[in-house]
């Protein structure tokens, strides 16, 4: 009895002692860290940053070939260019030391890979619909993230860049919102 009690003390300590690094990425995870205002730890910015641009880069190639519209494809070719470049950013720091201890995604989350495969059985009209939705929403979370991190990161180099880009995202964010004007 004694000792079952200590092992569910214990359980109980490392699941407290766990939750605040588990939680982080939770909360960046499904959003609550954004709609608190929290800034996101250094391997979950590096971490959403990167996803997000693996979902502007393919998303947008997808935009390019399958819109019926001119000033969407164009929109799409500016996202392919600026998101890779912060890709390639990103990937400079990692590997040049500046961000320490991040392991870059190999992939998207399965929320954007569920908006893409949304996009892919999508044509004409309605992809472009759904193209542009995707991008105001996608460019308002990266808008908020850059911003969290900028105002709250961490890493001073990361944080530098996360503010030097941020003008540039909610750019993007503004040019989505009119697409559909």
């Amino acid at each position: 009895m004694i000792k079952s009690g200590v092992f569910a003390v214990c359980l109980v300590a490392a699941g407290v002692l766990a939750a605040p690094a588990y939680a982080q990425s939770v909360g960046e995870k499904t959003g609550v860290n954004s709609a608190l205002g929290i800034t996101p730890s250094t391997p979950d910015f590096v971490r959403e940053a990167a996803m997000s641009d693996m979902f502007e880069i393919q998303s947008s190639q997808l935009a390019e070939q399958k819109s019926d519209d001119a000033q969407t494809k164009s929109f799409a070719q500016k996202m392919v260019t600026d998101h890779t470049k912060t890709t390639s950013d990103i990937k400079s720091m990692v590997s040049g030391g500046k961000i320490k201890g991040v392991d870059l995604p190999t992939d998207m989350s399965s929320s954007q890979k569920g908006m893409l495969d949304n996009l892919k059985g999508l044509n004409g009209k309605d992809f472009t619909k759904q193209y542009h939705t995707d991008q105001v929403s996608a460019h308002k979370d990266a808008v908020s993230l850059f911003e969290r991190y900028g105002k709250g990161g961490d890493n001073p180099d990361l944080k530098d860049w996360a503010n030097k880009t941020l003008p540039s995202l909610q750019g993007h964010l503004k040019m989505a919102q009119d697409l559909d004007k």
